[in-house]
């Protein structure tokens, strides 16, 4: 039980680093526009899987197609994005040119990830309320003790202060990297 916890919980980090790598911090980064889904061939697919995603510089991305056909959906999921960049379709490939960050701006960025953090938290919270009824059942059942239970309840929570811990960590990392200018 406390190691499928433990699975669930590194799980959880890990989608809200994914998530947040996401996030720009004027830089360019393929990590910005890998996971936007794009419709292609009546379905959504993520933008990765249509079309190589490539940095020439700091301040600019290019998206080229496998398929031409792929190109308008490619610039409108980008356009329709909360990323606020505009696309710019030469006919052969997107290019993405990545303006630095306005006060503004970093002031939205900062709330963004503050709400994806504490969602983070929320489902951390979500899987100690599981594995307390976990424990409190195998009591009830008298599969275990009073005394395992207590003791099983305290390894469960400390797990828990630790994921909330890193999740702290890595939020005011990417706070941090927004902040520099």
């Amino acid at each position: 039980m406390l190691n499928e916890l433990a699975d669930k919980i590194s799980k959880a980090i890990e989608v809200l680093q994914g998530e947040l790598a996401g996030i720009r911090a004027g830089r360019a980064s393929s990590n910005l526009v890998e996971n936007l889904l794009v419709e292609s061939y009546g379905s959504k697919i993520p933008l990765k899987q249509v079309a190589s995603i490539t940095v020439p510089d700091a301040r600019s991305l290019a998206i080229q197609p496998w398929d031409r056909a792929n190109l308008a959906g490619i610039e409108r999921a980008i356009s329709q994005s909360e990323l606020g960049l505009n696309p710019v379709n030469d006919g052969t490939m997107v290019r993405l040119n990545i303006p630095p960050l306005s006060t503004e701006r970093r002031d939205e960025l900062i709330k963004l990830i503050r709400q994806r953090a504490e969602a983070a938290k929320v489902t951390i919270r979500n899987l100690r309320h599981e594995a307390m009824e976990g424990i409190n059942h195998q009591v009830k059942d008298k599969a275990i003790s009073e005394d395992e239970s207590k003791r099983l309840q305290k390894t469960v929570q400390d797990k828990i202060d630790q994921a909330n811990a890193r999740i702290e960590q890595v939020l005011a990392d990417k706070e941090t990297e927004i902040k520099t200018v």
